[in-house]
């Protein structure tokens, strides 16, 4: 297990901007946003308890109608990795490094009544991953009588 590391975030925040969906030059969707989450601590001079928050960089890939949905100030689950890339400033030459979230799954929270009814349920498909239907349970025959020790395979 020595080879072995993890890489993963998990972050429940709201959005600081609409998300903003552009396409790579294949036509592949790419989705970025900011997340903002909050956490409170208390000032160790004063005592007083005051809000710190942290801004965060998501990048969604391959997800075309999501960005429609993540409109400012709307709550999210996002789940992903971090990633740390490097480009180069145009204007000044200089080396910059961008460090962000490389999200695998997004899920929109908040109540039915944080959005139109007519787009609750589009929002919440849209965002989430479709999931699998289960499988239609069978019936068992009715079994009148009560469990004796031979009915008991050990």
């Amino acid at each position: 297990m020595a080879n072995r590391s993890v890489n993963k975030v998990i972050l429940i925040g709201h959005l600081g901007r609409d998300a903003e969906t552009r396409y790579t030059t294949t036509g592949v969707p790419v989705t970025r946003f900011t997340l903002a989450t909050n956490r409170r601590v208390k000032d160790a001079n004063t005592g007083e308890w005051r809000d710190e928050t942290d801004w965060h960089n998501v990048v969604v890939w391959r997800q075309e109608n999501l960005g429609q949905y993540l409109t400012k100030g709307k709550q999210v689950y996002v789940e992903g990795r971090l990633q740390t890339r490097s480009y180069d400033e145009p204007q000044t030459n200089q080396r910059r490094y961008i460090t962000e979230v490389v999200a695998e799954e997004v899920f929109l929270l908040g109540s039915r009544g944080d959005a139109p009814a007519a787009e609750s349920g589009a929002e919440e498909r849209a965002a989430a991953p479709p999931r699998p239907r289960p499988e239609p349970v069978r019936e068992e025959p009715d079994l009148a009588g009560p469990i004796t020790d031979d009915d008991v395979p050990f």
